[in-house]
């Protein structure tokens, strides 16, 4: 299993390095087809917990979303969302009218997945698009992964105090506190090296974000698990050999994303 995670981990990176620096429709077109998949899943794991959201309204609308941030940036956010609110209202009258008794549910659970994985998930594009942007992204995400890989280590090694035990049986607040200080270091050091192109990155930059990102990001983990748990799921799926689904992989990021897009707007 280890080797099979570092094998396609090995082949990603490149290639995940390689959008981010080509930008553009490239880019966009990538995180589009990671959240519509990520959508996808979402669905799937509400349809095994026995609820009956609507797959064309999650998947379309995380896409129209994502189409939109790419080409207008906020522009027509707030229509979307709108037109998705009343279609998956109408939608799910008709199925309790049909007979569905929590179409109630249903509704809420399509509007969140438009809402979570569309509207915050675009975020990933809107980052990309700050001035900069390729190197802001390539602060932001490697950060998250590398307070993620530390809090894995260091929970598996010291770990002895549950942080979550229904969401996350195996996180420890030792792993924890573990992450926030791997995110430190790692936004320092990735802020160290982006000062020598972008002057306004600088190591105390990094640190920042190290800090906040890894402070924060954790609870898109534990959300996703919250979804997962309930579906009696491991993994979102098995589209990546090794590490699940592509949710599994950007739960963190969704977080990151928008806390990072914020805080580089508002301070730097």
């Amino acid at each position: 299993m280890l080797v099979k995670r570092l094998l396609v981990v090995i082949v990603l990176i490149p290639i995940g390095i390689g959008v981010i620096v080509v930008g553009g429709p490239l880019y966009a077109l990538a995180a589009t087809a990671i959240l519509c998949v990520a959508a996808w899943e979402y669905w799937h794991i509400f349809r095994l917990d026995g609820l009956a959201p609507s797959a064309a309204l999650v998947i379309g609308g995380v896409a129209a979303i994502s189409v939109a941030r790419a080409v207008a940036g906020f522009a027509f956010g707030d229509l979307i969302l709108a037109v998705a609110g009343l279609a998956a209202l109408t939608v799910h009258l008709v199925s309790f009218e049909r007979g569905r008794e929590k179409a109630g549910t249903d509704f809420g659970v399509t509007l969140g997945g438009i809402l979570y994985l569309g509207w915050i998930g675009a975020y990933l594009i809107s980052l990309r698009d700050l001035p900069d942007g390729k190197w802001w992204v390539l602060l932001v995400l490697p950060t998250v992964w590398i307070a993620d890989s530390g809090a894995y280590l260091i929970g598996r090694r010291w770990g002895r105090h549950k942080l979550a035990p229904r969401l996350s049986p195996h996180k420890t607040w030792e792993g924890y506190f573990g992450g926030i200080l791997f995110g430190i270091l790692g936004g320092a050091l990735l802020g160290a090296l982006w000062s020598l192109v972008v002057p306004r990155i600088t190591v105390w930059t990094g640190a920042l974000l190290g800090l906040i990102l890894a402070t924060l990001t954790p609870l898109g983990d534990l959300g996703e698990s919250m979804f997962k748990r309930q579906a009696g799921l491991k993994d979102s799926s098995n589209i990546i050999p090794g590490h699940g689904g592509f949710f599994d992989r950007i739960d963190s990021w969704l977080w990151g994303a928008v806390i990072g897009y914020y805080l580089i707007t508002w301070f730097w």
